[in-house]
C-alpha cells in the first residue's frame, strides 16, 4: 500500500517536477550554508584566542552576515516553489473534482450525501496539499539537516555530538505522541465549527419560520450548545498545544546544558576548542527545529496519503449515466415543429425497490402535442419525467427522441432539445433575469422577457423595485412559490427546446394562470408538450390523457372518453370534483 500511495504523490508531482526540484536544490543550498556558518563562527573565536586585527573579524563577520542573507533568501525562495506546488495541485484538484461532480447523476449524488462530498473537495484536498507542500518540504529539509550536519559534528567530536543529540528521539516520540491527539482534536474543533456554522446559515433561511412558531429560545439554547462544545473542543486543543511546546522546549534546553556540561570537561582537557564548542552549539540547536517539526511532519504524511486515497476513489467513480464512447447525432425537428418521442415497452427499475418503478410503458407523442400524464401518488409520473432526461438509466431501445434511441445520443444534444421543469424549480442566488437565461446564458434581453411574459411572469417582475435585476435569494426564498415555479418554467421556455416536459410545474400556480401560461405555449404549436399534472382539470384541456397506476399505463385517451370509463381516471376526477365542492362550501 505503501508503494501505491508513494506512486500516487509522484504522479501528482510530476507535472511540476521542474519547480519541485528547483525547491529541492535551494534546500540543498540552504542546508549546506547553514552548516558553513558555525564553522566559520568557529574560526573566528578560535582566531580571537590566538590574536586578531579589527580588520580580519570584520571581513569574517560580514562574510557570516553575507552568507546568512543569502541563506534567508534562498530558503524563502525554496518554501515559496514547494508550496506553490502545493497550493497549485490544490487549485487544480479541486477543479477536477468540481468538474467531476458535474458528470455524475443526481441519484448519485443526493444518496452519497453533499456534506460527504464537500468534505472529500475541501478538507481532503487541504490535507493533500499540506502533503505535497509541507510534509514534502519539511521531510527534504529534515533528511538534508542530519545528512549534512551530522558529519560536521562528528567530525569535531563524536561521543559530545552523539551525547548532545541523543534526546532528540524522545522529543520525535512527545511529538508523534501529541501530534496525533492535537489532530484529533483539531478535526473535532472544525466539526464542532461547521455545525455551529450550519446551525446559523439554517436559522438566517428559516428565520421565518422561527418567528411565526414564536421558537427563539429553543433555537438560542440549540446555539448556546453547540457553541459550548466548540469553546471546549478549542481549550482542549489549547492546553495540549500549551504541554507540548513547553516540553520540547525543555528537552532542547536539556541537550544543551548536557552538551555544556560535558564540552567544559573537553575544554579543560584542551581537547575541544572554544570555537569547536560554540560550534557544536549552533549545530544542536540548528537541529531542535527539523526534529520537533518531523513528528508533525509524519502525522501530516499519514493524513495526506489517506486523504489522497480518499481523493481518488471519489475521482475513480464513474457516472452510471453518460454519453456513449460514439454517440450518434440526435436530429433536430423541423423549424416550427415539436419533437416526437416514443415509448417502448419502457421499464425502469430503482436499486433495492420491490417493484418496478414503471412497467412496459408505451405510447408516443406527436410533434406538437400537448399531453397530461396522471395517475395516483406513486404511480411513476416522476420516474418517467427523469427517464425522459435521462436523470434515470433506461435500458437501450426504449425510449426515443425524433426516430433516436436516447441512451445512444449525447447527454447534451438530449438535454438542449428536451427542457424540463420540475415541480421545485431550484433557482440560484442570482438576478431574476440571470435565473431565466440559465438555459441559454447567452441570451439577450429581449428573448428573457419574451419568457417572462410567457410564463405570466411579467406583471410581477414589473412590482419588483429592481425589476428583472432583482436578486433572488438563496434558492428562491425571497419568491413566493407560484413566482419560483413561473421562473422556472420561463427558464425552459426560453431555450427554444422542442420537447417541454413539466412535472407538477403548476401546482402552485392558480388554475386561470395555469391555463393561460398552457394557451400562450400551445399558440406557437413549435413545441411538444407532456405536462405531469394532479390537477385534472388542467389535464382535461389536453389533446390526450396518459393514466398511470402501479407503474403502467392503464389509460389513454381524451378527457371526454375516459371520464365515461370505469377505471383510475374516473375515479381520480371524483374524488377531485367532490374535493372542490367541499372545498366552495366550507
Amino acid at each position: 500500500m505503501a508503494a501505491i500511495r508513494f506512486g500516487l504523490i509522484g504522479r501528482y508531482l510530476r507535472p511540476h517536477r521542474r519547480t519541485v526540484l528547483l525547491g529541492m536544490a535551494a534546500l540543498v543550498v540552504v542546508n549546506l550554508l547553514s552548516v558553513s556558518i558555525p564553522l566559520l563562527v568557529r574560526g573566528v573565536i578560535d582566531d580571537l584566542q590566538d590574536g586578531f586585527s579589527v580588520a580580519d573579524v570584520l571581513r569574517q563577520a560580514l562574510l557570516i552576515i553575507s552568507l546568512a542573507t543569502v541563506m534567508g533568501a534562498v530558503r524563502l525562495w525554496s518554501r515559496m516553489l514547494v508550496f506553490g506546488v502545493g497550493r497549485q495541485v490544490e487549485a487544480e484538484l479541486k477543479q477536477r473534482i468540481f468538474d467531476h461532480m458535474l458528470r455524475q447523476e443526481p441519484g448519485w449524488v443526493q444518496t452519497t450525501g453533499s456534506g460527504e462530498v464537500i468534505s472529500r473537495a475541501t478538507s481532503d484536498v487541504e490535507n493533500v496539499r499540506r502533503l505535497l507542500g509541507f510534509a514534502v518540504l519539511s521531510l527534504t529539509n529534515t533528511a538534508l539537516a542530519y545528512a549534512l550536519t551530522l558529519p560536521a559534528m562528528l567530525a569535531i567530536d563524536p561521543w559530545l555530538s552523539l551525547a548532545a543529540v541523543g534526546l532528540y528521539p524522545l522529543m520525535l516520540v512527545i511529538v508523534r505522541l501529541f501530534g496525533g491527539r492535537m489532530m484529533k482534536q483539531q478535526r473535532r474543533q472544525q466539526e464542532a465549527l461547521a455545525q455551529l456554522s450550519d446551525l446559523i446559515q439554517e436559522d438566517l433561511s428559516g428565520i421565518s419560520a422561527i418567528k411565526i412558531y414564536g421558537q427563539e429560545t429553543t433555537e438560542r439554547q440549540a446555539f448556546a450548545a453547540r457553541n459550548r462544545r466548540y469553546r471546549d473542543d478549542a481549550l482542549q486543543l489549547a492546553r495540549t498545544r500549551s504541554t507540548l511546546f513547553p516540553l520540547l522546549e525543555g528537552i532542547s534546553s536539556v541537550s544543551l546544558l548536557l552538551l555544556l556540561a560535558l564540552g567544559s570537561g573537553q575544554l579543560a582537557s584542551g581537547r575541544l576548542s572554544i570555537g569547536d564548542l560554540v560550534a557544536l552549539i549552533l549545530f544542536v540547536e540548528r537541529l531542535v527545529f527539523p526534529t520537533a517539526l518531523l513528528g508533525f511532519t509524519l502525522n501530516s504524511f499519514q493524513t495526506g496519503q489517506v486523504s489522497l486515497e480518499r481523493v481518488e476513489e471519489l475521482l475513480r467513480r464513474e457516472p452510471e449515466i453518460q454519453s456513449p464512447s460514439q454517440a450518434m447525432p440526435l436530429a433536430r425537428p423541423q423549424a416550427g415543429r415539436g419533437a416526437a418521442l416514443e415509448a417502448r415497452g419502457l421499464t425502469v427499475h430503482y436499486p433495492q425497490a420491490q417493484r418496478l418503478a414503471l412497467d412496459g410503458v408505451s405510447f408516443r407523442l406527436e410533434p406538437g402535442e400537448l399531453v397530461a400524464v396522471v395517475g395516483p401518488v406513486g404511480c411513476g409520473k416522476t420516474t418517467l419525467v427523469r427517464a425522459i432526461g435521462r436523470m434515470v438509466e433506461v435500458p437501450a431501445g426504449q425510449l426515443w427522441l425524433n426516430g433516436s434511441d436516447i441512451t445512444q445520443v449525447d447527454l447534451n444534444d438530449l438535454r438542449q432539445q428536451v427542457a424540463l421543469v420540475p415541480q421545485e424549480g431550484f433557482l440560484f442566488t442570482a438576478t431574476l433575469a440571470d435565473n431565466l437565461r440559465y438555459g441559454d446564458p447567452e441570451a439577450d434581453q429581449r428573448a428573457v422577457e419574451q419568457a417572462a411574459v410567457q410564463a405570466r411572469l411579467e406583471a410581477d417582475i414589473r412590482g419588483f423595485p429592481d425589476g428583472y435585476s432583482t436578486l433572488v435569494g438563496e434558492r428562491g426564498i425571497t419568491l413566493s412559490g407560484g413566482q419560483r415555479q413561473r421562473t422556472a418554467l420561463g427558464r425552459a421556455l426560453l431555450m427554444q427546446a422542442p420537447l417541454l416536459v413539466l412535472d407538477d410545474a403548476l401546482a402552485s400556480v392558480d388554475n386561470n394562470t395555469a391555463a393561460a401560461i398552457l394557451a400562450a405555449v400551445r399558440q406557437q404549436r413549435q413545441r411538444t408538450i407532456l405536462m405531469v399534472s394532479h390537477q385534472l382539470s388542467a389535464a382535461a384541456a389536453c389533446d390526450r390523457i396518459l393514466v398511470l397506476d402501479g407503474g403502467r399505463l392503464v389509460q389513454e385517451g381524451h378527457h371526454n372518453s375516459l371520464v365515461t370509463q370505469n377505471g383510475t381516471y374516473r375515479r381520480l376526477w371524483e374524488r377531485e370534483q367532490a374535493e372542490q365542492q367541499l372545498s366552495r362550501a366550507a
